[in-house]
């Protein structure tokens, strides 16, 4: 079952939308550094289908996003999630998935994402930002996915 601690609105996690953000717990990764430690614990509210209504009642029509920002324990959960939110917007809401894995599940509705980030965070490598990232930001578009990584990393500008 996903569990989520906290949710929030959002503007940089996907480049060119206002994100609803849903931090879920019980992270399997561990990944050494990791700005989120708290969110390796099974902590918080069960997320499903009905807590995820009332959050976009709440907060639906002022963001063009939904995003699961972790969720590798059960990623078919939030493959059912995304579809749940696709269906209830009549695909107006894009949605979203942070993954701290470098694969995705072979089962996966790649159909039911707009976008996918992939990859644990490595502290020498950095972040998305980090032009020395492992980790991949993808766009999904017609089952195939566009690497956007280069969204998040900003040109030097000389002065």
């Amino acid at each position: 079952m996903l569990r989520f601690s906290s949710f929030d609105i959002v503007f940089q996690e996907i480049p060119g939308e206002v994100t609803l953000a849903v931090n879920l717990s019980g992270c399997p990764n561990r990944c050494p550094g990791c700005h989120s430690p708290w969110l390796q614990q099974e902590a918080g509210e069960p997320l499903n289908e009905k807590s995820l209504e009332l959050l976009l009642n709440q907060y639906g029509e002022a963001v063009s996003c939904v995003c699961f920002m972790g969720g590798d324990a059960d990623p078919d959960s939030v493959g059912r999630l995304a579809a749940f939110v696709h269906a209830r917007s009549g695909h107006t809401l894009k949605t979203g998935w942070y993954s701290g894995k470098n694969q995705l599940p072979p089962s996966l509705p790649l159909h039911h994402f707009d976008y996918l980030k992939t990859g644990p965070y490595i502290e020498r490598f950095g972040g998305l930002a980090s032009p020395a990232t492992n980790q991949r930001f993808y766009a999904v578009e017609n089952g195939h996915l566009t690497d956007q990584t280069h969204l998040f990393q900003r040109q030097a500008t000389p002065f």
